[in-house]
C-alpha cells in the first residue's frame, strides 16, 4: 500500500471515534457541560475584601474604645503603682531610699513645663537620707508645712493637711534643675510617708 493509498479520505472518520454525540468534546467548563457560575467568583473576590476591611474597623474601634477607657483609668488613677525609672528619677532628683514601701509615681508634661509626683514610705534614716542625697536636711522642714498646692495634690488624689502631723519644704535649685516640693506626713514617726512634686522648666 503506498503511502498516499494510507491517508484518509477528506471527511472521513478516524478509527476509533464514531459519528454520534459521544465523539465530540464537550463544552467548555468541566463535566456536565455547565458554564462556570461567575457569581460564586465575584462572591468570593467580595467576601475576600469586605471581611478583612471588616476586621479592621471592628479592630479600630477596639483600640480607640481601649484607648479612651485606658486614657480615663489613668485620668482618674492618676499615680502608678511602682518606682519611675532611674532616668525619671535623675532628671526630677528624685533618690527615692532603697526598701521605701507604697512608691507611686506620676509624670506629666508639656511644651514649658514637666512635673514627677512621687509618694514613699520610708525610714526616719531614709527620710535624712533622702533629704542629703538632693542637697539639704531633715532640719530645713518647716512643721505645720504643706508645700504642694490644692490642684496638684488632686491631680493624684492626695489629701495633704487635714489636720495631722505635717513637715514640708520647698528645694530650689540653680537652673535647669528642678524644683522640689516635699511635703511629710509625720503622723508615724518611725515611718514617715513623703510625698514630692518635682518640676523641671527647660
Amino acid at each position: 500500500m503506498t503511502a498516499a493509498e494510507q491517508r484518509p479520505a477528506p471527511g472521513a472518520v478516524p478509527p476509533g471515534r464514531g459519528s454520534g454525540a459521544a465523539g465530540r468534546p464537550g463544552p467548555a467548563g468541566g463535566a456536565g457541560g455547565r458554564p462556570p457560575r461567575r457569581w460564586l467568583k465575584a462572591l468570593a473576590i467580595f467576601l475576600l475584601i469586605t471581611i478583612p476591611a471588616g476586621y479592621l474597623v471592628i479592630s479600630a474601634i477596639q483600640s480607640r474604645n481601649g484607648g479612651e477607657d485606658k486614657a480615663e483609668a489613668a485620668s482618674a488613677k492618676g499615680l502608678t503603682e511602682g518606682w519611675p525609672t532611674r532616668v525619671q528619677r535623675r532628671i526630677y532628683d528624685v533618690p527615692i531610699p532603697a526598701y521605701s514601701a507604697d512608691v507611686a509615681f506620676y509624670e506629666t508634661n508639656s511644651w514649658d513645663t514637666s512635673r514627677l509626683y512621687v509618694q514613699f514610705i520610708t525610714s526616719r534614716d531614709g527620710l535624712g537620707r533622702f533629704l542629703d542625697r538632693i542637697g539639704t536636711e531633715p532640719s530645713a522642714l518647716r512643721d505645720g508645712e504643706v508645700t504642694i498646692g490644692v490642684k496638684q495634690a488632686e491631680k493624684v488624689g492626695w489629701r495633704l493637711g487635714s489636720g495631722q502631723d505635717w513637715s514640708g519644704m520647698v528645694f530650689k535649685q540653680k537652673e535647669p534643675q528642678p524644683e522640689l516640693a516635699i511635703t511629710v506626713n509625720r503622723d508615724n514617726p518611725a515611718h514617715p510617708k513623703v510625698y514630692v512634686v518635682s518640676t523641671v522648666t527647660p
